[in-house]
Parts: structure tokens; C-alpha cells; sequence
């Protein structure tokens, strides 16, 4: 048999050291097991406690008895069927329960379903009276011999029961559709706006039809398109806003480069004419040259003693002027009080989202819902959780402060190209009246938009 050393017992004293030294150090690993944990997750509460992505919340303003509740939807999956998962709170958002499935049978056995969008109607479109409830989503993307599909659901009961209504369009060949945003023009048709990769011209553009009946689709037409066919324009949202004029917020991803996947805006007067396609629109920055890319999503809120009220924005990641990383991605919004000219402010996030892996999960798309009154958001951002991607919800503030500088000392730093000049900044006198301090302030421009970006990360859905 072997020998075995015989050691002579430790000390009293030191086996007491030793022990809680021991102790000490289990604590300190047992801590770190826990933050590793839940650094993988966002804060926040859980929407669902499975798959949800691509999520979307509105307040219901054309629902009778029914208005002030809020309704949220993401994607998800039951085995390989892909569903509309439909979310109701009735507390303003502190607390929220699933109340109705979409169920499209061309996303069902594995073909795939991404990217869905939720709309209440806020007139009557053809024979759709004001407060039908509206859910499309791209389809099809994973099925043999691929014909990828915009279709759209309704319902009349807010949010319980879906029937399908109609397509807004069918790719020609194997590429994708992808994204679709409603809004309702001047003119009071319904209008999707979609990502489309079917045009041989263009890697990818942005399209936009309408509806007079939300039946029948016509009118199909670039809204941005570069000229450069690398170039990926993509992931439309589109807000009226007081003065009525329309805003959309989208990324151009496309060659490599410090703005690639950046995020970019650009206005039309009627919701339907968003001129030359080619022109590829404004960089939103902070005062200090902050911006997003990846991933964008905007909302509009009012705010008091300012008749534009404020458009909040949010991107998958947040970078400085100088290309690095910013310490605030992941879990910052901005805000803008001047139709989104001038710079942006930052708000912290009211969902920390604390990974930095770019795909189709942290932070993609991030939902904003401003409250009534406007002094508060809802935000749903997804993040990973022991490799699911999850739904989280939290309501933080949206108001923000000026440095404290007089308007004499305040300066501009304009950062155009030969492109386009950029809008004039934000006046002092618009934002006197805030209540506490904010970040990265002072006064700039935002500069045109460039074509130096690259392709969106791959998903597992398909998505690129």
C-alpha cells in the first residue's frame, strides 16, 4: 500500500485563522458566482420567463373602457412554431400578464417568424373601426425554397383573439422582408414601412406602401435607398409628431468603419413623401458626440410649457466621438425637446442591460412607451439569461437638466459633410425648465448621414 504521511495538528490559533480564511474565501466565490449570474441578465422584471424578443408596448387610447392599458408583444417560439406572445398591464405598467397568442400558420413547423410590431388604429381605415388592434411580422425566413412574407393579424377584442387580414408584400426570390412599422399619413392611410433585400440594386433598402383599407397594399416605394449598394438601411420606426410632421429613426449598416450600423433620422411632411431616397438622412449625437448604432427605437412624449413635447430614442450600443465603447451602452436613452434637432441628452436607461454581446438579443430594439403626462417611460429590452433571450420590463424618468452654464457661454460645434447642413441646436430657453441633472451636455449639431457602416450581426432567425 502506499505511505501515508502522518502531519502533526496545527495550532489552535492558526486552525481558527485557517477556518475563517476558508469561510472568507467561500463567501468571496460564492459572490462572484453571483454577480457572474446576474451580469448575464438584465435589471428589471421579467415580461416572460422563456424566449421573447423584438418587443413592442402601446397604451391604448381608442378602446372605450379599455384605454390606459398597456399591451406589449414579442416573439416567441412553442417547440418550432414561431408566436405573437400578447402582454397586458392594467397598473401602468408595474406589472404585466400574457392575454392573447398570434398564430400564424406560415410560422409554424420551423419557418420562421421575426422582427413583429403592435399598432392600435387611431381612426377608422376602411371598414377597421378606431382601436383595431394590428400585428405583423416578417415570416418565412427559415422554410424550403424561401419566399419570405410581411403579413399582418387584427383584433377587435384588445389583444385576445387574432385573425389574419392581409400582406403587405411577398419577396420575388429567396431574399428577406424584415421589420415592419405602421403609422397613418396625412392623407389617413395605413402605411407600413419595411426593410426589404430583394432588389438586386440594393443590399438592402427601406420601403414603404399603404392601405386604404388595410386590405389592399399599393404604392410601393424606396424611402431610403443608397447609392452605394453595399449599404443596409434597415429597421424603420416612424413617429407623428405635434407640428405633423413625420420622424423615423433607422440604422445604415454596411462596409466597415467607426459608423458602421449607425443610427440615422430623417422627416417627411405628410408621412408618405420622405425625399430622395439616396440622401441617407441625419446622425443624432450628443453634445459631446455620442451616438447609437444597432438596433434603434424611438417613442414621443409629451412635455409640459412645450408644445413639441420630446422624442426619446434608444440604440443597441452608445459610442463616443472618438470610436470607443461609452461607459453608459446598453443602459442609456436620450431625449430631444427640439423635433430631434440639436443635440441629443442622456437618461439613464430604466433597464440596465448588461450585456455586451451584439446580436440579435441585448438590447435589440428596445421598446419605449413615455407615460401620460410624459415624466416617465416604460421600457422592454431583451438580454440574455443562462443563454435565453428574455424580456425585461422597468419605468424610470424622462426629465433631464442643462449644464449649469448661461446662454452666453454656451457654444456650437457644427459637424456637417457636403452632404446636407445640419438643424440648428436646441435654444436655452427650451431647457430652463428641467428638474435634475443630466450627462454629456452643451450644445452641437448633428452631422449628415455617412455610408460608412457594415452589415447587421447574423441571428438565429435569420436575420442579417
Amino acid at each position: 500500500m502506499p505511505h501515508i504521511h502522518a502531519h502533526r495538528p496545527l495550532p489552535e490559533s492558526r486552525r481558527r485563522l485557517t477556518a475563517t480564511l476558508l469561510v472568507l474565501l467561500a463567501l468571496l466565490l460564492a459572490l462572484i458566482g453571483i454577480n457572474s449570474v446576474v451580469a448575464l441578465a438584465a435589471t428589471g422584471t421579467p415580461l416572460r420567463n422563456d424566449t421573447g424578443l423584438y418587443p413592442r408596448a402601446i397604451r391604448l387610447a381608442h378602446n372605450g373602457a379599455a384605454d390606459g392599458r398597456i399591451l406589449a408583444s414579442v416573439v416567441t417560439f412553442s417547440g418550432n412554431n414561431g408566436l405573437g406572445s400578447i402582454h397586458e398591464s392594467t397598473d401602468g405598467g408595474a406589472s404585466f400578464r400574457q392575454v392573447g397568442t398570434v398564430t400564424d400558420p406560415e410560422a409554424s413547423g420551423g419557418q420562421g417568424l421575426c422582427c413583429s410590431t403592435l399598432f392600435e388604429l387611431p381612426q377608422q381605415v376602411g371598414n377597421l373601426p378606431a382601436g383595431t388592434l394590428l400585428w405583423s411580422a416578417s415570416v418565412g425566413q427559415d422554410e424550403p425554397g424561401r419566399h419570405m412574407a410581411i403579413r399582418i393579424f387584427k383584433s377587435s377584442d384588445v389583444g385576445r383573439t387574432w385573425s389574419y387580414l392581409s400582406t403587405v408584400a411577398t419577396a420575388p426570390n429567396d431574399r428577406g422582408l424584415w421589420e415592419p412599422e405602421f403609422s397613418i399619413d396625412s392623407q389617413g392611410n395605413l402605411v407600413c414601412h419595411y426593410s426589404d433585400e430583394t432588389d438586386a440594386a440594393h443590399s438592402q433598402k427601406l420601403v414603404a406602401a399603404r392601405s386604404s383599407d388595410g386590405v389592399t397594399w399599393t404604392g410601393h416605394h424606396n424611402t431610403v435607398a443608397s447609392n452605394l449598394a453595399s449599404d443596409r438601411p434597415g429597421m424603420a420606426v416612424v413617429r407623428k409628431l405635434p407640428s405633423g410632421t413625420y420622424f423615423m429613426s433607422y440604422e445604415i449598416c454596411a462596409a466597415a468603419g467607426q459608423f458602421a450600423c449607425v443610427v440615422h433620422w430623417r422627416t417627411s411632411p405628410d408621412g408618405w413623401n420622405w425625399g430622395d431616397p439616396a440622401h441617407l438622412g441625419f446622425r443624432p449625437e450628443t453634445a459631446d458626440g455620442k451616438y447609437f448604432k444597432h438596433a434603434p427605437n424611438l417613442a414621443w412624449s409629451p412635455e409640459p410649457g412645450n408644445p413639441n413635447g420630446k422624442l426619446l430614442l434608444i440604440g443597441q450600443e452608445m459610442y463616443n466621438a472618438d470610436g470607443t465603447k461609452a461607459a453608459g451602452s446598453g443602459r442609456t436613452i436620450w431625449s430631444n425637446a427640439n423635433n430631434g434637432n440639436g443635440p441629443w441628452r442622456e437618461l439613464s436607461a430604466p433597464v440596465a442591460v448588461s450585456s455586451t454581446t451584439v446580436d440579435y438579443c441585448p438590447n435589440y430594439s428596445s421598446s419605449l412607451l413615455p407615460s401620460s403626462d410624459g415624466s416617465q417611460v416604460l421600457e422592454i429590452a431583451t438580454d440574455y439569461d443562462a443563454g435565453v433571450c428574455k424580456p425585461y420590463f422597468a419605468t424610470g424618468p424622462t426629465s433631464t437638466c442643462p449644464p449649469t452654464t448661461s446662454p452666453a457661454e454656451e457654444t456650437t460645434r457644427p459637424r456637417t459633410t457636403a452632404a446636407a447642413s445640419s438643424p440648428p441646436a436646441e435654444s436655452w430657453s427650451q431647457r430652463r425648465s428641467c428638474r435634475r441633472p443630466d450627462r454629456g451636455l452643451g450644445a452641437t449639431s448633428v452631422r449628415p448621414g455617412t455610408a460608412t457602416t457594415v452589415a447587421a450581426p447574423p441571428s438565429p432567425l435569420g436575420r442579417s
